[in-house]
């Protein structure tokens, strides 16, 4: 399988959709908060126009009241998904910025009482194998442009809709609703600082300005998780960087200038290496990557599929 990380705002979408359309892939979902349904514009879920035409997996299939998702069912989950989508002979991609999950998907053993694996008293004292072959790719941008430009997407955001569409989450269910969604959707970054802001806690001011720092702190904590992985863990991810696409969208030089910073920088390299991956696996490989979720595999009718088809496209992906 391949597997694309990075922090958010970086282009992880972007690269997992441009990879599925070149090599027949199908992407599956591995953000934590983007596994429920709902708030498509706060959580940032990618439009369905925007998909052009690729599956996608896991992306607002648990009902919001399901409660925390632990990783070890994202393990049985996410297995399951990428083992459907090979049987099929189609190229799994699975792209998230929550390493928690990403961890519990790859680790070879998983134990699902033991420690943070991310947490500091597991520094030098972890290091777990990867279970199954896949081509980890990480998106990284500069970490002063990428909280620039977490900014200007938090702006973005807001003009896109995210005001309006939590004002209606809000007047539309009762506090217990609320209360069942509060493991899950409710943590979604956006929802408590405008939360606080339409109950008149605070000032709509204050209550954006909380929303960029706790993004930015997400960032620096994806980051440092990645870091850990490749680090610590010795896992072969190779780092694509889009700091000058990102840079090239802050100084506003054009959709031209964008598209050939990304295309030498981040898909270019992107493809080449998972082209290289698919081309070095054996046969042997491939029966492993087919076969590796069987035993996890878990009924699906505790998912509850589903794609709106109402969402319209008003923000640009990456």
């Amino acid at each position: 399988m391949v597997v694309i990380v990075g922090a958010t705002g970086t282009g992880k979408t972007k690269l997992s959709i441009d990879a599925a359309e070149a090599v027949g892939g199908e992407v599956v979902n591995a953000d934590k908060i983007q596994l429920y349904a709902g708030l498509d514009i706060t959580t940032n879920k990618v439009a369905p126009a925007d998909r052009r035409g690729v599956p996608h997996h896991l992306l607002g299939a648990i009902r919001p009241d399901a409660g925390a998702l632990p990783p070890s069912t994202f393990r049985s989950l996410g297995a399951a998904k990428v083992s459907l989508i090979a049987a099929r002979g189609r190229v799994p991609i699975v792209a998230g910025g929550s390493n928690s999950l990403i961890h519990a998907l790859l680790a070879d053993r998983f134990d699902a009482a033991a420690n943070d694996p991310f947490s500091s008293s597991s520094l030098g004292h972890y290091r777990p194998a990867l279970r199954s072959p896949c081509c980890l790719l990480w998106v990284h941008v500069d970490d002063a442009l990428l909280a620039e430009y977490l900014d200007r997407r938090v702006d973005d955001m807001v003009g896109g809709g995210m005001v309006e569409e939590l004002r209606e989450y809000f007047a539309t269910t009762t506090a217990a609703e609320r209360a069942a969604h509060a493991a899950g959707l409710g943590r979604a970054i956006g929802v408590p600082e405008l939360g606080a802001y339409l109950a008149g806690r605070t000032s709509f001011r204050a209550a954006i300005d909380d929303i960029k720092a706790n993004t930015r702190d997400l960032a620096a904590a994806q980051v440092s998780k990645i870091r850990r992985m490749a680090d610590a863990w010795g896992w072969p991810i190779q780092r694509l960087d889009a700091s000058a696409t990102v840079r090239a969208r802050l100084q506003g030089a054009g959709p031209d200038a964008e598209s050939a910073c990304w295309e030498r920088d981040v898909r270019g390299p992107g493809l080449t290496a998972i082209r290289s991956f698919l081309l070095e696996l054996d046969g042997d490989s491939i029966i492993r990557a087919v076969r590796f979720a069987e035993k996890n595999i878990i009924p699906t009718n505790s998912l509850q599929e589903k794609n709106t088809g109402k969402t319209t496209s008003k923000r640009r992906i990456i």
